[in-house]
């Protein structure tokens, strides 16, 4: 395929394909805590390590990770322990994130609005090599945590007291969440961009929820919808020449209309199957009577 001739496009799809897998793996979660924005939030923060590579003449990416990092865990504990002021002490770190990025992007002597651009709005074409090794390494500590610590995670996200009483370590738990969150923004920011990045970790989450009620049919359905989306949508960007970030989240979303489109029919067929099997199961018990039975009493 002439797609694959080209170096930067085996980049870029290998890029899309491990985003495709990381967003949705973290989503799942931060969907089930009530936190779907969280991914925006750490999106703005993550421009400040952005600039700080720039400006630093370092890899923008792992400096990006680091300092979303501490911006995750700083979000975490406002949660934790934020009192009215929270919210506020929030919007001033975003704000603040996106504030100092574009400050320390334009200070730099490498760094300008185009650099930025790529940033916050992705551009696969650009992905170097380096950027890949960072985004693999980042990608299997992000699959390792979501996948080896999915019962825990679930847990956690489900119903905080009841993990505490059983053992869990809950608030180690919750800033390994918002740790992972950050990581995966860094993996997604280089595709989709990291102002649209939150998309990618919750629209594939709420197609599956869609279709799905369990927990683990949705993490899976989840993965393979945004590595489809991802895919389709460089594919869709290479031949078409249209942003990549932006058409791999009308793809997301696209999805989530078809399926919510599919989810009434197959709610009704659910509710057909389960009203036969109580019929069923009325009849079967003994001693029960019908409707015929009683007609005659």
């Amino acid at each position: 395929m002439e797609i694959l001739q080209t170096a930067f496009m085996q980049r870029a799809l290998i890029a899309a394909v491990l985003v495709g897998i990381t967003a949705p793996a973290v989503g799942i979660y931060l969907v089930q805590r009530r936190q779907a924005l969280m991914g925006d939030g750490i999106g703005h923060v993550a421009m400040t390590g952005v600039g700080l590579g720039f400006l630093l003449n370092s890899s923008p990416v792992w400096m990006a990770t680091l300092v979303s990092v501490v911006g995750a865990v700083t979000m975490e504990l406002i949660r934790a322990y934020g009192k009215t002021r929270g919210d506020i002490a929030l919007a001033m770190l975003f704000y603040g994130g996106m504030a100092g990025g574009v400050l320390l992007v334009n200070l730099s002597d490498t760094g300008s609005n185009a650099n930025l651009s790529s940033y916050l709005f992705g551009s696969l074409s650009t992905v170097s090599d380096s950027d890949v090794t960072s985004i693999c390494v980042l990608a299997a500590f992000v699959v390792l945590v979501t996948v080896g610590l999915r019962r825990q995670l679930f847990a956690v996200s489900q119903d905080e007291e009841f993990a505490r009483v059983t053992g869990l370590p809950v608030r180690a738990l919750n800033l390994l969440i918002a740790v992972t969150a950050a990581i995966t923004v860094t993996v997604a920011m280089r595709a989709v961009g990291l102002l649209l990045v939150s998309a990618l970790m919750v629209v594939p989450v709420a197609a599956a929820q869609q279709i799905s009620r369990s927990f683990a049919v949705t993490f899976v359905l989840a993965v393979v919808i945004g590595t489809t989306v991802t895919l389709a949508g460089t594919v869709t960007s290479y031949y078409q020449d249209v942003p990549p970030g932006a058409t791999i989240v009308l793809l997301a979303i696209g999805a989530f209309i078809a399926l919510t489109a599919l989810a009434a029919p197959l709610a009704r067929r659910r509710a057909r199957v389960a009203e036969t099997a109580a019929e069923q199961c009325t009849l079967e018990v003994p001693g029960s009577r019908t409707a015929a039975d009683e007609a005659t009493v």
